[in-house]
């Protein structure tokens, strides 16, 4: 049995839909009526990480888990107890690839750097997976594209090797049903770097309008933050910015293509697929 938990994220989504239909899945949510898309055969239970009674439930019979945890709540100490307590041999984490960058010192990835400790000393099997940015955090422009047809943002020039969702959760369903993966560090990008004014043009070759980008001063860039988020993220978050502007996630891995036997997905093809979200045909 597979245990994939975050499945009405973004990754979880994908990963539920890349594990093969031959195999046992369950899908645990605090609400599970918020889980859609759930193949035929896969059972939807709920967990929650701070309720060791539900996740014991969750995680009987279980051999493999996907798991995602968000910062700002608590760490997974409560669901690496219940998940070695109910025999699972091998833990799939969603990290970051900030973990491996010793300048990054922010809440969030402090954070994620904890729960990877926690895990590699579980006694379980781990294998972890440090993705760069989404390539769908595109997505938060979509609003402002629709209605004026522009991009505001930080740092519009800096580079990021982001990646498509869709081959972190690829990758991720091959470490949870193929040998191979434990003890692994997966550093996931996309095939190039690319910036924000960039993303911004391609956007608007594929729209086939004008797409004006706007960058944003860092004092705006706060206030939009922190209509979303608390201020230790939004603190975390404009930390990040910086670093991007220093190039420090600029760097391409080829892991992706290693893992998958093709090239990472590029920005263009996201965004061709997702035309729809930013008011396209």
């Amino acid at each position: 049995m597979i245990l994939v938990t975050g499945a009405t994220g973004t990754i979880g989504r994908e990963v539920v839909r890349e594990i093969p239909a031959d195999l046992d899945l369950r899908i645990m949510a605090r609400d599970p009526g918020r889980v859609t898309d759930v193949p035929p055969a896969a059972e939807t239970v709920h967990g929650d990480f701070t309720d060791p009674a539900s996740l014991a439930d969750a995680l009987r019979g279980v051999h493999t888990a996907f798991l995602v945890t968000n910062p700002g709540g608590n760490d997974d100490t409560c669901f690496l107890r219940a998940a070695r307590a109910a025999g699972v041999r091998h833990v799939v984490k969603l990290s970051a690839a900030a973990v491996a960058d010793h300048g990054a010192e922010d809440l969030i990835t402090r954070w994620q750097r904890h729960n990877e400790d926690l895990l590699r000393t579980s006694g379980m099997e781990w294998t972890l997976l440090r993705p760069r940015s989404f390539m769908s955090n595109a997505l938060s422009w979509a609003r402002s594209i629709r209605s004026d047809d522009v991009v505001r943002a930080l740092y519009g020039t800096s580079a990021n090797a982001c990646v498509d969702p869709r081959d972190v959760a690829a990758v991720a369903a091959r470490a949870l049903t193929e040998e191979g993966h434990a003890g692994t560090v997966h550093t996931l990008t996309g095939p190039q770097a690319i910036t924000a004014a960039e993303q911004t043009a391609q956007l608007a070759e594929l729209l086939g309008r004008p797409i004006r980008f706007e960058e944003l001063p860092p004092d705006r860039a706060r206030t939009a933050l922190s209509a979303r988020y608390p201020a230790d993220i939004v603190d975390a978050l404009l930390e990040s910015a910086e670093r991007q502007r220093k190039g420090s996630k600029a760097a391409v891995d080829d892991t992706v293509a290693t893992v998958l036997g093709r090239p990472a997905g590029t920005f263009h093809g996201w965004a061709s697929d997702h035309l729809g979200a930013f008011g396209g045909g």
